[in-house]
């Protein structure tokens, strides 16, 4: 059994959890959001 994960919606749902957690990160979470999927968005296709 293969189990695919893709990246962009385990950190979206990482980050949603943390800003419901924790509202005073909101900032970071958003930066390091942002820096994540602009990351992911480099990679070339199949990477992850």
């Amino acid at each position: 059994m293969t189990l695919h994960i893709h990246a962009v919606p385990v950190i979206s749902l990482i980050a949603g959890i943390l800003i419901l957690v924790q509202p005073k990160l909101l900032n970071y979470v958003v930066a390091i959001y942002l820096i994540a999927i602009g990351v992911i968005g480099l990679l070339p296709p199949g990477t992850l």
